[in-house]
């Protein structure tokens, strides 16, 4: 944010300050590392997650607006396919040879979110402190990934349900950041914290590796650092602006 911070004061220093402060729509796409923390830390390591949001920003820069992630990784800590391993730790394919079968994180995040720019320029009303609220649904499962040369028949179809995991509930939405939109320079970028606390629960029936029904609350958190690019489309009569 600090580089975002300086950034913003050498544009108003080459006179780019004028920008649009009506009303305006915000194309943002963005991509964060996230930590799995909680409950999910015991489930997978570090995670990406890519995400495109709209926005509508007023003319006295409150937010409102909607958003989608992806989740994926390749850090699973629980081994839901240990019990179909031999002694070696491998898995057997239908030719009676070991199958390569990887685990891999995938989720997702739909939400809604409101929040305020606070800006810290007077000559540049559209870039200063982003804080946004939100809340939506989290979901997030153990995607095994299947040998595409050795079939394992206690991995195929509707078996596989038994061992992902799938996971989802209401969720909470936190960020901090700075947000700079300069309509002359077409810098319009964004970066900050974010967090989500997930209250979230399986929505499988049966676990085959527990061999149970897993009905534990969980509280699911993930905490990241995103950097987007905004595409803006400004509404009303804009102010004008020259070179």
């Amino acid at each position: 944010m600090l580089l975002l911070l300086m950034l913003q004061t050498g544009l108003q220093g080459q006179g780019w300050g004028k920008t649009n402060s009506g009303k305006a729509l915000l194309l943002n796409f963005g991509y964060a590392p996230e930590v799995p923390l909680g409950d999910l830390d015991e489930r997978f390591g570090l995670g990406f997650a890519p995400e495109i949001s709209l926005d509508f920003i007023t003319e006295s820069n409150w937010i409102i607006g909607i958003q989608g992630m992806y989740l994926f990784g390749s850090n699973v800590e629980e081994d839901v396919l240990a019990g179909l391993r031999t002694e070696s730790g491998v898995i057997i394919g239908n030719d009676r040879s070991p199958a390569d079968i990887q685990l891999r994180q995938r989720g997702s995040y739909f939400g809604l979110r409101a929040g305020r720019l606070i800006s810290l320029f007077e000559d540049n009303p559209r870039s200063g402190i982003r804080l946004n609220l939100g809340a939506g649904l989290l979901q997030h499962r153990i995607r095994i990934q299947e040998d595409p040369f050795r079939a394992v028949p206690q991995l195929e179809g509707e078996y596989l349900k038994g061992y992902d995991r799938l996971t989802n509930g209401l969720t909470l939405h936190q960020f901090v950041g700075y947000q700079v939109i300069g309509k002359n320079t077409g810098i319009n970028i964004t970066a900050g914290f974010e967090f989500y606390e997930g209250f979230t629960q399986s929505r499988r029936s049966f676990d085959f590796s527990s061999r149970v029904a897993d009905t534990e609350k969980r509280l699911d958190i993930l905490a990241g650092f995103r950097f987007s690019f905004t595409l803006p489309f400004y509404l009303g009569n804009a102010e004008e602006v020259y070179y």
